[in-house]
């Protein structure tokens, strides 16, 4: 059993158009756990050092935009091989590509606005459960 620890984002889009209960439903009924969640309205400083590694591409202001336009839910979670079962749950980062059946493809609008966020790597989502989540916030 590999028990490993996540970040997701619930972005902008997918909290304005009401699908934050369906989304974590779907968390659960995959059999995570949530060590953290938090609604928060990110600044401009947040995302920068968030994103920090996309700083420059052309997409960037695009995504930057996006995530500011309303508030997010910031989450931890745990699970066996949390960190490839919930990008698969996830889907494809393009919606149109996405599978029946993943977040992405029920909730995303664009490549950018695709509803979720999910870790890659254990060492990113170490870092990204720690850039909003103290240790005190996680139980």
């Amino acid at each position: 059993m590999d028990l490993q620890r996540t970040f997701a984002i619930i972005k902008p889009n997918a909290v304005r158009n009401g699908h934050i209960g369906e989304i974590i439903s779907a968390i659960e009924r995959e059999g995570f756990t949530i060590h953290g969640l938090r609604m928060a309205q990110l600044s401009k400083e947040l995302v920068r050092g968030f994103y920090i590694d996309h700083l420059g591409k052309a997409f960037y202001p695009n995504l930057e935009a996006f995530m500011l336009e309303g508030p997010v839910v910031l989450m931890a979670l745990e699970g066996e091989n949390v960190i490839a079962r919930w990008r698969e749950l996830m889907g494809a980062t393009d919606p149109a590509k996405a599978s029946a059946g993943t977040l992405r493809r029920a909730f995303g609008e664009d490549v950018t606005r695709n509803a979720v966020h999910g870790s890659d790597a254990p060492e990113t989502a170490q870092r990204e459960v720690m850039y909003f989540f103290s240790a005190f916030d996680l139980v």
